[in-house]
């Protein structure tokens, strides 16, 4: 994904608004800010897993199976839960298993249909990550009061509503 580093200024934008006369600086502003924002704040998550030898996608797939009261799911849920494909989720599968993170289990009557497991090694790995993950997570988010924090979730939950617009 290509991520603009240079967001454009006021000025720049007001050439767009004169072509295109739909265009609100100021909405735009905003938005593009939002994205760079949270770009920026996926690639910081990246970083720091990295250092724990995990990447997003094997992380939030250990997450997801801890929070299963059995830690087990299967993984046509995992994917339809991470929003990736079965492909993607195969694959993240694999790598898990390699590093035995997870085990596969396989039901007796029908070997077609599997499930996953979060393995001791896999729990040991959370939680060496979320103790760290939370701090820095709580020193983040501790530049908003609660009012504002309360503010900014209801207004992430309204563009959460209006995602289709790109749809």
């Amino acid at each position: 994904m290509l991520h603009v580093k240079d967001l454009p200024d006021a000025e720049i934008l007001k050439k767009f608004a004169e072509r295109y006369p739909d265009a609100n600086v100021d909405q735009i502003l905003q938005f593009l800010t939002f994205l760079r924002v949270a770009s920026d704040l996926s690639n910081g998550l990246d970083q720091f897993l990295a250092k724990h030898q995990l990447l997003q996608g094997r992380w939030w797939v250990l997450i997801l199976l801890m929070r299963e009261d059995d830690l087990i799911s299967t993984p046509s849920k995992l994917a339809k839960q991470a929003g990736v494909s079965r492909a993607t989720m195969t694959g993240l599968l694999n790598g898990l298993q390699r590093d035995e993170l997870v085990t596969r289990l396989t039901a007796n009557n029908d070997r077609r249909q599997s499930r996953v497991k979060l393995t001791e090694k896999g729990q040991g790995k959370l939680d060496e990550v979320m103790p760290d993950y939370y701090q820095r997570l709580n020193h983040l988010m501790s530049v908003l009061t609660e009012t504002e924090g309360e503010n900014f979730m209801d207004a992430l939950l309204q563009l959460k509503n209006q995602r289709q617009v790109f749809e």
